[in-house]
């Protein structure tokens, strides 16, 4: 009994120090603080794909407005020089 005991004490430690506990953490807070929560506790994997998503589509936004705002700059520029 003793044993089976450091077994599972040893593998619990292998799941902290390899950051798995900390990444199951995460999801289950995510679901735990979503409004919508999924019917399926394995549809997490979707939403965070979907996030994940979401944020790349952030950033593409952000850069495509700042590349406008310098264009929109450099016609006005060249116009009062015409």
């Amino acid at each position: 009994m003793m044993m089976r005991y450091k077994e599972k004490e040893a593998f619990r430690k292998y799941l902290d120090s390899s950051g798995v506990l900390d990444a199951l953490t995460k999801v289950l807070v995510a679901l735990y603080e979503q409004n919508d929560k999924p019917s399926s506790a394995l549809d997490v994997s979707e939403y965070e794909k979907l996030q994940a998503e979401m944020s790349d589509l952030q950033l593409k936004y952000n850069e495509l407005l700042v590349a406008h705002q310098e264009n929109c700059k450099e016609v006005i520029f060249n116009f009062w020089i015409c």
